[in-house]
């Protein structure tokens, strides 16, 4: 049974390290699939970048291409031409807000893993139990004979 041990706990190391990769690796399918979720945010965050980007097409077209639209923005801004007259009113504060959201930057979140160093150690670890375990068996054969 000498060899025995030796092989048990090198298969074990190979084994521990195997599964604990593929699952919760720097590559395994933890990672794979919070990758997945992360795409799905970005896909989410560039359909609402478009609805926007579409939204503020409209308002330059209008603006290009529509003179009283114009002229009613540049009133709301405060422009006029030179033989307009204003009456202010103290305490009203400006006309209504008409900039538009432009979106906002998503940054992806950093993926979570065992560190293969971590993986590495564990794989040991549980070689190095193995094979305690074995002799310590072996040990008590050899002195109930």
């Amino acid at each position: 049974m000498g060899i025995v041990k030796y092989l048990a706990a090198v298969w074990t190391a190979i084994l521990i390290y195997s599964v604990f990769s593929f699952f919760a690796g720097s590559r395994g399918l933890a990672v794979y699939n919070q990758l997945l979720s992360e795409r799905e945010l970005q896909w989410a965050n560039l359909k609402e970048l478009g609805n926007i980007n579409e939204e503020l097409e409209r308002v330059k077209n209008n603006l290009l291409y529509d003179d009283d639209t114009m002229l009613i923005q540049a009133r709301q801004m405060g422009y006029g031409q030179d033989d307009e007259q204003y009456v202010r009113i103290v305490g009203l504060g400006k006309a209504k807000n008409t900039y538009v959201a432009t979106g906002k930057v998503y940054l992806a979140n950093e993926p979570d893993f065992f560190s293969d160093r971590f993986i590495k150690i564990t794989a040991l670890c549980a070689a190095l139990a193995v094979f305690a375990l074995l002799f310590a068996f072996e040990f008590a054969e050899t002195r109930n004979r």
